[in-house]
């Protein structure tokens, strides 16, 4: 399938769900940066900087997709745009905050988003399947990382347990808008974009985190569904300090070609 192939409505939907996937990916990319240097474990330095450098490149190669969907510049897409045009989910509004926040974060998000590109990886849009068969050899070994964390935390005495429970319990109502519906996802099914609606999926991923939040005895999600504005255009002032934080070379010379 070609992007000439797809009508109106399905190329809206398919660049939307591009947006806020590479969104996300950007986002989370420079929130672990900023554990470089200050880890608990020089070896987490290492490693909380790889998972930042491969968010940064799903994301990279994310915005080129759209790119070629929609036209436009890659870089002016991701560096280019004001805190409100952000589509990322809100679980990734938070700042950094400590270390058993980092990891209950990731663990959310990394499980969630291992989900979704279970649901693309069959794609019928060709692009979009091999970015995301790259994407999935890498973030295998992300969610493999975190899952560690989790358990470590989890059983490593009462209050690393109690900053994950808490941490948990802080952001399982934003880890819900991860895999909140883009509008039109029922198209791209239909074309065989996506292999089924993104609400589906989103049971599917609860579904397989509960024996292993049941095992460590953490927090499961709340009943309710996400509220509204999962995916902006409100930002709260964490996320407008990490934008300012990213796009200030940028905007220091928006005109000079780096």
């Amino acid at each position: 399938m070609t992007a000439q192939a797809l009508d109106t409505s399905t190329r809206t939907a398919l660049a939307d769900l591009l947006l806020a996937m590479a969104d996300d990916e950007f986002v989370l990319g420079f929130w672990d940066s900023e554990w470089t240097g200050i880890a608990p474990l020089l070896e987490e330095d290492v490693a909380f900087a790889s998972l930042a450098q491969d968010e940064i490149g799903h994301a990279q190669a994310l915005y080129r997709l759209l790119a070629d969907l929609d036209g436009g510049d890659p870089d002016a897409i991701a560096f280019g745009r004001r805190p409100e045009e952000y589509r990322h989910a809100r679980l990734l509004d938070h700042p950094r905050t400590d270390w058993a926040f980092s990891v209950a974060r990731r663990f959310l998000y990394d499980t969630a988003d291992a989900a979704r590109l279970d649901a693309l990886v069959a794609s019928a849009y060709a692009p979009l399947a091999e970015v995301v068969a790259k994407m999935r050899r890498e973030e295998t070994y992300h969610l493999r990382h975190m899952v560690a964390w989790l358990e470590r935390l989890a059983t490593g005495g009462d209050q690393p347990r109690a900053r994950l429970v808490a941490a948990l319990e802080r952001l399982w109502p934003d880890a819900l808008c991860v895999l909140d519906g883009v509008e039109g996802d029922d198209l791209l099914v239909e074309a065989g974009v996506l292999a089924e609606p993104l609400a589906d999926v989103r049971r599917r991923w609860l579904a397989g985190l509960a024996p292993e939040l049941a095992r460590l005895g953490l927090p499961g999600p709340p009943p309710a569904a996400p509220a509204v504005g999962c995916r902006g255009p409100d930002r709260g002032g964490d996320f407008r300090w990490l934008w300012e934080q990213f796009t200030m070379v940028r905007r220091s010379d928006p005109e000079a070609v780096w």
